[in-house]
C-alpha cells in the first residue's frame, strides 16, 4: 500500500483516499482512489503505479483504461487503484457508492499537511479574520 501512496503522491495526485473494503466485497481488501489534473498525468500516474508494482515482482492482474485515461483501473490483488480525471471522479463518485471513505494514510518520512475537513477549515479562517 505505502509503495502506491508513495507513487502517487511523487505524482501529485490529488485527494488520494483509501476504502477498507473488508466485509463489503471479496475483490479486494482495500481501494485506492485519486485524481490527476489531466489525462496525461492520470495516464502517467499509472504507469508510474504499474512499474513500481513490476519491480517489486508483483505486476498488476490487469490495467484497464489506459486508451482514454478518464478513469484508470489498476488490479494489484489486494487493493484495486482508481485513478480518475477530477469530472470523471464526481461523476461516479466510488467514495460514496463504497460507503465513506478514509483520507490516505500518511508515509512516514514524508512532510504534509493531514486534509483538513470543510467545517475545521472554516472554524481556522473565522479565527484568523476575528
Amino acid at each position: 500500500m505505502d509503495l502506491i501512496l508513495n507513487s502517487l503522491e511523487d505524482d501529485k495526485a490529488e485527494d488520494p483516499v483509501v476504502i477498507d473494503l473488508t466485509g463489503k466485497t471479496t475483490i479486494a481488501d482495500k481501494m485506492v482512489i485519486a485524481t490527476g489534473r489531466s489525462q496525461r498525468q492520470v495516464g502517467a500516474m499509472a504507469e508510474h503505479v504499474t512499474e513500481k508494482l513490476k519491480a517489486i515482482g508483483n505486476p498488476p492482474l490487469a490495467v484497464e483504461g489506459m486508451a482514454n485515461c478518464d478513469w484508470v483501473l489498476i488490479d494489484a490483488g489486494d487493493v484495486i487503484v482508481h485513478l480518475f480525471r477530477p469530472e470523471v471522479r464526481s461523476f461516479y463518485n466510488l467514495e460514496k457508492l463504497w460507503g465513506g471513505f478514509a483520507p490516505a494514510p500518511q508515509v512516514s518520512g514524508r512532510d504534509e499537511v493531514a486534509p483538513v475537513s470543510a467545517a475545521a477549515a472554516g472554524d481556522a479562517a473565522r479565527a484568523i479574520l476575528a
